[in-house]
């Protein structure tokens, strides 16, 4: 089982998509769902496109919670799973 750390910038992200009107009933059940199957390492089902990262986020991952509502996380070597940012493709990828 993984420990979990989350970003500055991560905790800032999840303010501001829960207070979105659309994610607003079911985003924490989601994250809930997803950042527990990272921290039993097991592998995410396909419906949440998990892959990895390339240029300037080498080393991450990022899987969909919603079509367009992406997670960026990575594993480190100590056990911990780091939850990085979390927002829509346009604004985490500009």
């Amino acid at each position: 089982m993984l420990s979990i750390e989350r970003s500055t910038a991560f905790k800032r992200d999840f303010k501001r998509v829960r207070s979105t009107p659309m994610h607003t009933k079911d985003i924490e059940s989601l994250l809930v769902k997803v950042i527990g199957l990272l921290v039993d390492e097991k592998v995410l089902p396909q419906q949440y496109r998990d892959h990895p990262l390339s240029g300037n986020w080498m080393g991450y991952r990022d899987c969909h919670i919603k079509p367009d509502l992406v997670m960026i996380y990575r594993l480190t070597g100590q056990n911990t799973l780091q939850l990085v940012r979390l927002g829509s493709h346009s604004e985490l990828f500009k």
